[in-house]
């Protein structure tokens, strides 16, 4: 792992013929330790989120309820973010990873204590903002903690391996979560939550005891105090690299403006005219779309021209959203939804190569830090843009909510091609930028 620091045009590209093993990468038993993990803590963190909110509309019937949900998470994340990335370049990355989800475990069973006891929904909201505040150091270690398991050239590779991961456990979980309160619920259980939070307190266990036997490549030389000016490094080495700057603004935007999803249940009602289980297809569609890419990636050598097709990944998620936004057909609407997921796919892909291949290993989790903090806050709030407008625009020109759902969604497309157009020209390192293996 050379030159881990060095622009894309000091770097030595290697051959362009190359034997293409896609599994090659999963013989790395450290890294295979590693997503199985992974795979299943965000299994039963996906159940869990299903779960929570089940349980407090049904206790509270109010939709607030749901929304402080969000918020609770959140504010740990701003709080945080930044102690949180210092602590990961600072001391042992895989034992921040290991007490983290044992944190998160732990709240999971207060969780199921709570349902168990019905005990009041504060207490909820307490536990959600301990798990919220451990996922806070837990990113940025986690995501530092992937380059140490695998060679420069692999890195690729196994981001889209995780990232399949993950959205194999997004597609799945929200079922599975729902199936289980489903069974508990028609068993007669008092509290059908419960055992969902606390199988997610065991997912999170097992994949504490897989992370334990991954092998430590870490090496941290001088620790730094936790002053201003290193809290700080990690804003100040993304605004000094225009390709890493250039990517997290894409994406940071991209996702601000062209998030659909916020407003699924008015378009599965209102426009498309379908009921629970359409919503329920239309909402599978993105990681369903998602994994795909994710395996078509994982079968095909590493792209060549990483930028540009980055770049092209995040214009046709704005042309899929602007189509999707006026359609009316539900298997069209689908479609279009399936390739928003596909190609944000890519762009997740390249960002989080570009990122931590681009920085050095002493900064990563600062860097790492500062990314999960503008994608994060950008997810909260483009759900937050979705409904604004849809609420706002819809009634202004005399028309209906469903009305103002057409311009939310169009207009977050459009402005979601005017920000390619935008880094395209401020930032022409990404257009250039080759292979993502290069190295």
């Amino acid at each position: 792992m050379t030159n881990l620091g060095a622009s894309p045009e000091e770097v030595e590209a290697p051959p362009l013929a190359r034997v293409n093993d896609p599994y090659a990468v999963l013989r790395n038993q450290d890294l295979l330790l590693y997503l199985v993990g992974r795979f299943a803590s965000s299994l039963g963190q996906q159940m869990l989120t299903v779960a929570v909110g089940w349980e407090l509309y049904e206790r509270t019937h109010s939709a607030m309820a749901l929304g402080l949900v969000g918020l609770t998470q959140m504010i740990p994340m701003v709080l945080f973010t930044l102690p949180a990335g210092h602590v990961a370049d600072n001391y042992n990355r895989k034992r921040i990873i290991v007490l983290m989800t044992l944190v998160i475990a732990c709240a999971s069973l207060g969780l199921a204590l709570i349902s168990a006891m019905r005990a009041g929904v504060f207490w909820i909201y307490f536990c959600l903002f301990v798990a919220g505040t451990a996922r806070t150091f837990h990113w940025p270690a986690s995501s530092a903690f992937l380059p140490q398991l695998v060679s420069r050239r692999e890195f690729s590779r196994a981001v889209t391996w995780s990232s399949g991961s993950f959205q194999l456990s997004s597609a799945l979980g929200p079922a599975a979560g729902c199936g289980l309160i489903a069974l508990m619920h028609h068993a007669g259980f008092v509290a059908p939550a419960a055992p969902v939070y606390a199988l997610n307190a065991a997912l999170g266990l097992f994949c504490l005891a897989l992370i334990s036997f991954v092998r430590q490549h870490q090496t941290i030389t001088v620790k730094e105090k936790m002053t201003l000016r290193n809290l700080i490094v990690g804003f100040k080495f993304v605004f000094a690299s225009p390709v890493i700057l250039g990517t997290i603004t894409l994406d940071l935007f991209a996702v601000l403006l062209g998030g659909a999803t916020a407003l699924l249940p008015v378009y599965a009602k209102e426009i498309l005219n379908t009921g629970p289980t359409g919503l329920g297809f239309l909402q599978a569609s993105l990681p369903t779309g998602s994994l795909l890419c994710a395996l078509i990636l994982a079968h095909r050598p590493p792209l060549q021209k990483a930028g540009r097709e980055l770049l092209w990944a995040v214009a046709a998620f704005g042309l899929s959203t602007i189509v999707f936004g006026v359609c009316k057909w539900f298997w069209l609407s689908f479609l279009m939804l399936f390739v928003c997921g596909a190609v944000d796919n890519i762009s997740v892909v390249v960002r989080h190569t570009l990122v931590q291949l681009l920085t050095p290993d002493e900064k990563r989790g600062r860097v790492s830090a500062v990314n999960s903090l503008f994608i994060g806050t950008s997810n909260e709030l483009g759900g937050f843009e979705s409904g604004s407008v849809a609420h706002w625009f819809g009634p202004a020109i005399g028309n209906t909510i469903s009305t103002g759902a057409v311009i939310s969604v169009v207009s977050g497309g459009i402005g979601t091609l005017v920000v390619v157009l935008a880094v395209a020209l401020i930032w022409p390192q990404i257009r250039r930028y080759g292979r993502l293996d290069a190295g």
